[in-house]
C-alpha cells in the first residue's frame, strides 16, 4: 500500500511553502501541484492552481462567486480546474513513478469527486504521496487521514523550518529519495 505523509497546520503556518521547498528539492522526482493566494489591493481574491510542470489556473475567486455552483466563504471554487489541471498533473505523477505533492486537500478542493478518488486509489497503490491537509473538521479528510498507511504531522511556526529535511529523510527511509540526494540550502 502507498506510504502517505500528511501535512497539517492552521492557515498561513507555511503549509504551501513546504510544499513548494520540497518540489524544488526533489525536482523532476516529484509530480502534482500547489495551490497560491490571488492577491490585489484590497486583499486576497482567490487561489491559484499550479502543476510542478508550470500549468496555472484560478481555482477560486470573488469573481466566480455568482458564476459556479460551489462557494467556501466568499469565493467560488471552479472544480473543473482541479479535475482537468490539478488530478491531471497527479495521475501524470502517478504514471511517471514520482512522489506525490499535493497542496492541499482542503474544503475548496473536496468539491471533486474525481480529486477525492483519485487520491482513495493511490492510497490504495504503490506510489509515495506528500500532501497537505485541513486541520478543519471534514468528514471524508478524517476518513483519510485515517489511512492504515498514513502518517500525520502538523507544521508550526516553530518546527516549519525543520520539517523539509525531515520529509525528506521520511522519504529516504522509503527508499523513495536516493540517500546522497541533495537539498536546497
Amino acid at each position: 500500500m502507498a506510504e502517505i505523509l500528511l501535512i497539517s497546520g492552521r492557515p498561513g503556518v507555511g503549509k504551501t511553502t513546504l510544499i513548494r521547498r520540497l518540489a524544488e528539492a526533489l525536482g523532476e522526482q516529484a509530480g502534482g501541484f500547489y495551490t497560491e493566494e490571488i492577491r490585489g489591493p484590497e486583499g486576497r481574491l482567490g487561489f491559484r492552481l499550479i502543476t510542478l510542470e508550470g500549468k496555472e489556473a484560478t481555482f477560486a475567486h470573488v469573481d466566480l462567486a455568482r458564476r459556479v455552483p460551489y462557494r467556501v466563504g466568499r469565493y467560488g471554487v471552479d472544480v473543473s480546474v482541479l479535475d482537468h489541471i490539478g488530478v491531471e498533473a497527479i495521475l501524470r505523477a502517478v504514471h511517471e513513478n514520482q512522489v506525490i505533492l499535493v497542496d492541499e486537500i482542503g474544503k475548496m478542493e473536496l468539491y471533486s469527486t474525481r480529486f477525492r478518488q483519485v487520491l482513495e486509489d493511490i492510497a490504495r497503490g504503490w506510489k509515495p504521496l506528500v500532501a497537505t491537509i485541513t486541520k478543519a473538521h471534514h468528514p471524508w479528510a478524517e476518513a483519510f487521514k485515517r489511512q492504515p498507511t498514513a502518517t500525520l504531522w502538523e507544521i508550526t511556526v516553530t518546527n516549519r523550518d525543520l520539517l523539509l529535511e525531515k520529509v525528506i529523510d521520511w522519504l529516504r527511509q522509503r527508499e523513495v529519495v536516493p540517500k546522497g540526494h541533495p537539498f536546497p540550502p
